[in-house]
């Protein structure tokens, strides 16, 4: 797909709009919607996530009773097809796809837990083959670059939970976590793609920490401010990004509608503030 195409979640009207992207000319344009099976009541959110080989497209309704389902990616159009699904078991906040396409990870906010399940060509299947019970408000479920471990922000507990994943049985094996300051309220996580550093966006406070990793492990190097020292009011940081080529990265903060933009020093990973950019509502 020669095409640069984008994926939209629009939960309230349970469907997911196609994008074709022109980065040349700076526009954006609908082509497809595809409506995803599910209640027919309101839903809150739609989680998506895309398998590693980008051949399967998965979403989680957070709405009773809570499908999962999957769609076969056109290489040439970028068109979706719906291939099937199953049901979780509580509502997912984060959705994640692992090694190759086999496992679904999810991690439920409302419910405190993770879980994994098992994949037919990219389908998630039948029950879960694992469900373990987290600290408050899991937020995100990611793997690192290795497919060999998995990351859980819990957002109430103020820690990242560590695992090791077996890529065979989709099994998450607990290892020791990572503690956050007490009311940062971590949220979501990403990592460099090709250095060893992860970042985490802090709803509670609006910061980002820098973590350098190694097999695994976490160290914390430094925390990046969102917002002006001595903001007041409400705070709700939300997401996070890396450029593919990991030289920027922005997060998004929800209260005061910015884009925060950071240039990423490659050899150290800490992060040097290019400005915020304001947005809509809510991003």
């Amino acid at each position: 797909m020669s095409q640069l195409i984008a994926y939209i979640s629009c939960a309230e009207d349970r469907r997911i709009d196609t994008i074709l992207v022109d980065p040349v000319g700076m526009t954006l344009e609908k082509i497809a919607e595809t409506p995803v099976p599910g209640p027919p009541a309101p839903v809150m959110s739609m989680a998506m996530a895309m398998s590693p080989d980008k051949r399967v497209l998965t979403t989680a309704v957070r709405h009773p009773p809570y499908p999962a389902d999957a769609f076969a990616i056109n290489p040439a159009t970028g068109a979706l097809r719906h291939l099937g699904g199953t049901l979780l078991p509580e509502a997912m906040a984060y959705i994640s796809s692992v090694a190759n396409g086999a496992h679904l990870l999810g991690a439920s906010y409302a419910a405190s837990l993770v879980t994994s399940l098992k994949c037919v060509n990219g389908v998630p299947t039948g029950a879960p083959t694992q469900i373990l019970n987290t600290p408050e408000k899991a937020h995100c479920i990611v793997a690192d670059p290795s497919g060999e471990f998995v990351y859980v922000p819990c957002l109430g507990g103020d820690v990242i939970l560590r695992f090791a994943l077996d890529r065979e049985s989709g099994h998450l094996t607990p290892l020791s976590n990572v503690p956050v300051r007490k009311g940062a309220g971590p949220r979501h996580l990403c990592f460099a793609p090709s250095a060893p550093f992860a970042y985490c966006v802090n709803e509670l406070d609006a910061t980002i920490d820098v973590y350098a990793t190694n097999a695994g492990a976490f160290t914390h190097l430094a925390t990046a401010r969102q917002l002006p020292e001595g903001s007041t009011g409400r705070i709700a940081a939300a997401d996070i990004h890396l450029t593919p080529d990991g030289k920027f990265l922005y997060a998004s903060e929800r209260m005061t509608n910015i884009l925060s933009i950071w240039a990423v020093d490659p050899a150290t990973g800490l992060l040097a503030a290019r400005g915020n950019v304001p947005c809509e509502p809510g991003p």
